[in-house]
């Protein structure tokens, strides 16, 4: 299976800003001018640009304020105190503190169109340290 990550966004220009700010990825190819590719994690992530309020499923309408949605991304980060401060600087939010577990620490933050992103930092063995408990 390849994956390609695709993130509705109400404004290219900023949307490219943040993701080159935030997790150092690289504008690559434009598809028209509405699709952006961006390169630089394990999957291509396209940002789409899509007007608020305009039909994205079903009856629901587009909002960029903060929402709720079963997906998420995880980003595995060397260092989570220095990828934190990198995401906030870029314009992202901090939703909750940092917590730690024997697998590693994460925290959750909201990008500047209300998706849902956790930083992630494995320590020890990561998931190994759990697995099969």
């Amino acid at each position: 299976m390849n994956l390609m990550v695709n993130l509705d966004v109400d404004d290219l220009a900023r949307a490219q800003a943040f993701y080159i700010a935030a997790f150092g990825l690289t504008a690559a190819r434009r598809l028209g001018p509405d699709v952006l590719e961006m390169l630089g994690a394990q999957a291509p992530i396209y940002l789409l640009r899509k007007e608020a309020g305009s039909v994205g499923a079903g009856d629901s309408r587009r909002d960029y304020s903060r929402h709720w949605t079963p997906v998420h991304c995880d980003v595995v980060v060397d260092d989570l105190d220095a990828a934190l401060a990198r995401v906030l600087a870029a314009g992202a939010r901090q939703e909750g503190e940092i917590r730690e577990g024997r697998w590693g620490r994460i925290v959750a933050v909201a990008d500047p169109f209300g998706h849902g992103w956790c930083l992630v930092q494995f320590l020890g063995r990561g998931y190994d340290e759990i697995a099969g408990t």
